[in-house]
C-alpha cells in the first residue's frame, strides 16, 4: 500500500468484515513493551509516527492519535493532520476520547495481548454510557492487511554472565521463591521483558536497543521455573546456564499453560501483564493476585557488581563522548557538519572502544529548530546542517555488557545568544540543585522534581517531560519503577542502588532545544547531625558541559564550585583515556570557570 491513507482506509474495511465499529492501536507487544519489535510497530506502520509512546483509536469516518507532551511537534510532521486528530495525553485519554466519539451501539475492537486489564475497564465502562461495548478480537485487524509485516526475531538467546550480573540466577529464584511463600502464592508469571532477562541472567536480540528476548516465564515456589520461548532460540549454551530446574518450553503453549493452575494461587502484575493472562489464569480456575512483578524493584536497586560495571561503562563512554565533542569543535566551524553525518560520527566513537554491544537508544541529533522535539530522530528529510549560531543538542547512549548509558549534551555552534546562554544556565542550575540534593529514606522522586525546574518557573519557563528515569543495567534504558516527575509516575520511594537520569531541559519550538543529562546513583549519605537517614546522588557520567553556553552572572558560588569539581572529576576520569588535539581540548574544556 502506498500511501498512510491508503492503510487507513484497508484497516476500515478490515473493520468492517470484523464487523467492527473502531479499533484501538497501541504502541506496545504482548509485554507492554516500551521499546518493540518490528513485528508490532502497528502504530508506525498504519500512521508513519515514529514515537516510542503513542496510541491511536480508528473509527469509520474519524481517527486520532494520542501523545504526550515529548511528541506534540513530531507527530504533526510525521501524522497527516487531514486524516487524524492530534489529542494529547494526560490530558485527554482514549477512553474519554471514545465515549464522546463513538457512535451509540457501537462495537469497537482491541487485540487483549497488547492492553493491561485496567485499560479494559476503563475503556468498557467509558463505552457503557454510551450503550456502546469493547470487543476483544482473536485476529488483529492491523496485521490482517500488512501485507509485509516483519515476522518476529529468531535470534539466539545469549548468556548474561555471573561476572556482570553479580547474583546467579538461581539465587534470583530462591529469592523469589520465599516471596511467593509469604504471598501464600505458588507461582507468579513474569511477563515484561527485562524483568525475565535479569531473573534469568539471559540477553537478546529480539528488540533494537534493547538487549532482550521475546519470552515469557512462571517462577514456582519451589524456585524452579518455566521459560517459555521460541524453539529455534536456544542453544546448549543457554540450556546449560538455565540448568535442571528451568524447564523450557516452546513459547505458543504459553497461553494454554495459564490454564492450568486450577485451585492454585497465581500473582501477575497488573501494570505489565496484558488483559489476556488475567483472563487466562482465570478462566483456568486459578486465584489471581494483582501484585507487582518481584524483579522490578529487585532489578533497579543494582547491587556492588552492577554499579561497579555500570562506573567502567561510563568510563569508557565518557572517553567516546569527549572525543566526538573534541571533533565537533574542529568540524563544525568548517561547515557542512549535519545531523546524521554528526550522530554516525559519534557512534563510530563508540564503536571504537570494541566493547558497544549497540546503542541504548535511537541518538537524538538535533540542530536548531530540530532541537526543540524532545524526541527527535534525524532522517534524510529532516536532516539539518550543524549552522553557526545555533544550538546542537545531542541526546545518546550505548549498551555494554557491563552496563547501559544515556547522556545529553547541548553545544553552542559558534556564538550563543544572550537568550540561550541564560536559559541554558536556569537549566544547569536546576540540574545542579538536584545534582546536590540530599533527602530522607522515603522520598519519592515527584518530591524531587521542582528542584530542576525551579528556576525556569521563575522566568515563567518549564519543559514537557519528566526530569529522570530509572536505567537498566545492560537493560532497558528507561527502567522503572522509579522516576523523577511530577506527572506519569514518581511515587516510588527512591532506594540506595537506584540509578536515575537527571535531564532538565527547555524548549523554544522553532528555534533550538536545551538539555543536560547525566546519570546518578543513589547513595547514602551521612550527615552530621542527622536525625533521620539521609539519601543523596552520585554522580556517574563525565563529559564536558560547553563553557560557552554558561552565564556566570547568574551562577552561585556553590553552583559554580559543583561545576568547576565536576569538569575536575571529568578531566581526572577521562583525561588519561585521550591523547594529543583531544586531550588538549578537553583541559581547555573542563578548566576552572
Amino acid at each position: 500500500m502506498s500511501s498512510y491513507e491508503d492503510r487507513l482506509k484497508a484497516l476500515r474495511a478490515q473493520l468492517a468484515r470484523q464487523t467492527l465499529d473502531g479499533f484501538v492501536v497501541p504502541l506496545t507487544d504482548e509485554h507492554m513493551s516500551e521499546y518493540v519489535g518490528a513485528y508490532a510497530q502497528r502504530l508506525a506502520w498504519l500512521t508513519g509516527f515514529q514515537g516510542s509512546a503513542g496510541s491511536a483509536v480508528v473509527l469509520p469516518e474519524e481517527a486520532a492519535i494520542f501523545v504526550d507532551g515529548r511528541y506534540t511537534l513530531q507527530v504533526r510532521e510525521q501524522v497527516d493532520g487531514a486524516h487524524w486528530q492530534y489529542e494529547s495525553v494526560p490530558q485527554t485519554s482514549i477512553a474519554a476520547w471514545l465515549k464522546d466519539h463513538a457512535r451509540q451501539g457501537a462495537r469497537i475492537g482491541y487485540d487483549p495481548w497488547l492492553h493491561t486489564r485496567a485499560w479494559v475497564s476503563q475503556a468498557t465502562e467509558a463505552l457503557a454510557e454510551k450503550g456502546a461495548e469493547l470487543v476483544a478480537v482473536d485476529t488483529n485487524p492491523v496485521d490482517a492487511i500488512w501485507p509485509d509485516r516483519p515476522a518476529r526475531s529468531d535470534a539466539k538467546l545469549v548468556v548474561h554472565d555471573d561476572r556482570f550480573a553479580g547474583q546467579s540466577a538461581a539465587e534470583k529464584r530462591a529469592a523469589m521463591a520465599d516471596w511467593l511463600v509469604s504471598k501464600k502464592a505458588d507461582a507468579v508469571v513474569l511477563s515484561a521483558l527485562d524483568s525475565i532477562a535479569w531473573t534469568f541472567n539471559i540477553r537478546g536480540k529480539d528488540v533494537e536497543r534493547t538487549p532482550v528476548a521475546l519470552a515469557y516465564a512462571i517462577v514456582h515456589s519451589d524456585a524452579t521455573a518455566d521459560l517459555y520461548v521460541a524453539p529455534e532460540k536456544m542453544d546448549e549454551a543457554v540450556a546449560q546456564h538455565l540448568g535442571n530446574a528451568v524447564r523450557v518450553m516452546d513459547g505458543v503453549n504459553f497461553a494454554a499453560a495459564l490454564q492450568d493452575f486450577a485451585g492454585k494461587t497465581v500473582i501477575a502484575d497488573p501494570e505489565r501483564a496484558v488483559a489476556a493472562i488475567f483472563t487466562g489464569l482465570d478462566e483456568g480456575g486459578a486465584t489471581v493476585l494483582s501484585l507487582r512483578d518481584p524483579a522490578v524493584l529487585a532489578k533497579a536497586i543494582k547491587n556492588g557488581t552492577e554499579i561497579a560495571g555500570h562506573k567502567a561503562a561510563q568510563a569508557r563512554d565518557g572517553a567516546a563522548l569527549s572525543r566526538f565533542l573534541h571533533w565537533v569543535s574542529v568540524e563544525a566551524p568548517k561547515g557542512g557538519l549535519t545531523e546524521l553525518s554528526a550522530s554516525d560520527r559519534l557512534e563510530a566513537f563508540r564503536r571504537e572502544t570494541g566493547l558497544l554491544e549497540d546503542l541504548s537508544f535511537d541518538t537524538i541529533s538535533g540542530a536548531g529548530p530540530n532541537g526543540a522535539v524532545v524526541h527527535y530522530r534525524a532522517e534524510e528529510k529532516t536532516n539539518r546542517p550543524i549552522e553557526s549560531g545555533t544550538l546542537y543538542l545531542v541526546d545518546s547512549g550505548g549498551q555494554y555488557r557491563d552496563g547501559t548509558t544515556d547522556v545529553t549534551r547541548t553545544l553552542a555552534i559558534g556564538t550563543p545568544t544572550d537568550e540561550m546562554r541564560r536559559r541554558f544556565t536556569l537549566v544547569l542550575k536546576g540540574h545542579i540543585a538536584l545534582a546536590r540534593a540530599v533527602f530522607p529514606k522515603g522520598t519519592r522522586g515527584g518530591q524531587l522534581d521542582v528542584l530542576a525546574r525551579q528556576y525556569l518557573w521563575a522566568e515563567g519557563l518549564d519543559y514537557a517531560h519528566g526530569t529522570g528515569h530509572g536505567v537498566g543495567s545492560f537493560l532497558s534504558v528507561h527502567e522503572g519503577p522509579q522516576r523523577i516527575a511530577t506527572f506519569g509516575g514518581g511515587d516510588e520511594p527512591l532506594v540506595a542502588g537506584m540509578i536515575l537520569s537527571n535531564e532538565p531541559g527547555y524548549y523554544k519550538t522553532g528555534e533550538y532545544g536545551i538539555r543536560i543529562e547525566n546519570l546518578v546513583l543513589v547513595e547514602e549519605r551521612a550527615v552530621p547531625g542527622a536525625e533521620k537517614d539521609m539519601l543523596g546522588f552520585e554522580t556517574l557520567t563525565f563529559a564536558p558541559i560547553d563553557r560557552a553556553l554558561i552565564a556566570m552572572d547568574i551562577l552561585s558560588g556553590e553552583e559554580h564550585a559543583w561545576v568547576d569539581a565536576y569538569h575536575a572529576a571529568v578531566l581526572n576520569l577521562v583525561g588519561p583515556q585521550l591523547e594529543g588535539d583531544a586531550l588538549a581540548w578537553l583541559k581547555a574544556a573542563c578548566a576552572p570557570i
